[in-house]
């Protein structure tokens, strides 16, 4: 079976070493600019419990998709809501792409693929705002038949954008909890001698193929799935915070006794384990 024709697309702008130096350029200065705290907690998505990126891009995208199948089959009467939607989507526009580039600022690091194909993603979308803004402006001064064949050459940019999102989403899996697809053991499973655990000094184990974080605070054994939800960080190298463990990649605190996000920018819970001792060897198995 061949593959489709698009995935070639795909893989072509992946192999453009040349996005690398302004890719890597733009994607560390997003990172220092947002560290963690409330506003990248906010553009993360992290008080909604999933990204909030792809739920911003159904507005633009369809108010932009409904003002060209107005210019298309709704006439003269049309024309001014045609114009209202374009605009809409214009507004709508400046916090999807924040939140969109805050995603891929996060993803870039060690990814060739999420790097280049993000650029080529944002410089499409950059494109369609660009042409859509024209669109508007040749409306508003009564250009009618000019801003819809900018709005009909916004349409293209946003269509290529939004594949390459969706590529980036689907098939990378940029914005998707990163333990969704762990298999847990389905009982008590030895992971670590007991004697091995420090107090406060977290290590990383193995219950089957699952990589956990282990760590004994205040008399308490606690175990987290040690990939961050957020970006597969290892929590096992991040710093206790009282009675929380900080991912070292991009600052995520979660909870050791629910795994609840107590700072994003992650979105998502930390699976958390039971664990006990039996015999000299510390246990766990998925809580209930």
């Amino acid at each position: 079976m061949t593959r489709p024709r698009a995935h070639a697309v795909t893989e072509s702008i992946a192999a453009i070493t040349a996005l690398d130096a302004p890719a890597k350029a733009i994607a560390k200065q997003f990172r220092s600019l947002l560290p963690p705290g409330a506003v990248k907690d906010a553009l993360s998505g992290t008080w909604l419990g999933h990204a909030l990126h792809p739920l911003l891009t159904d507005v633009p995208i369809g108010t932009w998709t409904s003002a060209t199948l107005l210019d298309l089959v709704g006439g003269r009467a049309s024309r001014p809501a045609a114009q209202k939607l374009v605009g809409i989507g214009l507004a709508a526009a400046a916090p999807t792409a924040l939140t969109g580039w805050t995603e891929w600022a996060d993803s870039e690091p060690g990814n060739d693929h999420v790097r280049r194909i993000g650029m080529v993603h944002a410089i499409s979308n950059v494109t369609a705002i660009a042409l859509y803004g024209a669109s508007f402006a040749a409306r508003r001064r009564g250009a009618h038949t000019t801003g819809v064949l900018f709005g009909l050459a916004g349409a293209g940019a946003m269509g290529a954008g939004g594949f390459l999102g969706g590529d980036l989403s689907y098939t990378l899996g940029v914005g998707v909890n990163q333990t969704l697809f762990d298999e847990d053991p389905s009982d008590w499973t030895p992971v670590l001698d007991a004697s091995m655990l420090v107090d406060d000094r977290p290590m990383q184990a193995l219950a089957g193929e699952i990589p956990l974080m282990i760590v004994k605070r205040n008399g308490t054994i606690h175990a987290l799935a040690d990939r961050c939800s957020h970006r597969g960080g290892p929590l096992h190298e991040g710093e206790l915070e009282g009675d929380c463990i900080t991912c070292p990649w991009h600052g995520t605190r979660f909870r050791l006794e629910d795994g609840s996000v107590e700072r994003g920018p992650a979105a998502y819970l930390q699976p958390v384990y039971e664990a006990r001792v039996n015999d000299g060897r510390i246990e766990v198995r998925p809580t209930p």
